[in-house]
């Protein structure tokens, strides 16, 4: 009896998060800038993002009850019709907190402050929901890897001095025309991540 109350539990939360999306030829460019860094590294303790599971997160949910979903849905669609279609630039390389002591590594994204207002929308209208706010401010990146927490002090000064000689220049220009509520499942293997809503701003 037990065992089918957990199992029944376990299957009425996702975890997911919202994002917006790149173009093909950005997510070829981000292939070609992971497989730089990679080749730069060698063999750093760093956890990659598979190059296809890289978005630019606007907020990240964590769990969510299935009992929820159909009004977190109806609250992002009317958030998101709100804001109008935008472009964003992609290009330039860095990390967090700072290049000498990473722990995130991560390519750049430039936008205008309709990002900004779309993000802060979509973060007040989950606060409404019951979803914390982040405490940091926006920062909007797509990061590629993860320095693990196991590394040295002399790992990750070695990894900072290498990401500071890396150059990545201009990958190219996103239409964001669309946001998506992603569910994310996590693997042995990694996490696997599936669309299951979007929503569009308008024209």
């Amino acid at each position: 009896m037990g065992f089918h109350i957990k199992r029944a539990i376990k299957v009425s939360i996702i975890r997911a998060f919202i994002a917006v999306d790149l173009t093909p030829e950005i997510y070829q460019c981000l292939e070609q800038v992971s497989a730089q860094i990679r080749q730069r590294l060698g063999e750093a303790p760093v956890r990659w993002a598979p190059v296809e599971n890289i978005h630019l997160t606007l907020k990240f949910l964590g769990d969510v009850s299935l009992a929820n979903l159909e009004m977190l849905k109806k609250l992002l669609q009317a958030e998101v019709a709100g804001h109008r279609i935008f472009e964003i630039s992609v290009g330039g390389i860095g990390s967090f907190p700072t290049i000498h002591r990473p722990r995130v590594v991560w390519v750049g994204v430039e936008a205008p402050p309709d990002l900004g207002s779309l993000q802060c929308g979509i973060e007040t209208e989950m606060e409404r929901l019951g979803y914390a706010r982040e405490d940091r401010p926006f920062s909007a990146h797509l990061t590629m890897g993860r320095v693990s927490r196991n590394a040295t002090s002399q790992e990750v000064r070695k990894i900072g001095e290498a990401l500071d000689s890396i150059k990545v220049g201009f990958l190219g220009v996103a239409q964001i025309r669309d946001v998506h509520l992603y569910k994310s499942d996590l693997k042995p293997e990694g996490a696997i991540y599936t669309r299951i809503f979007t929503t569009p701003l308008h024209e």
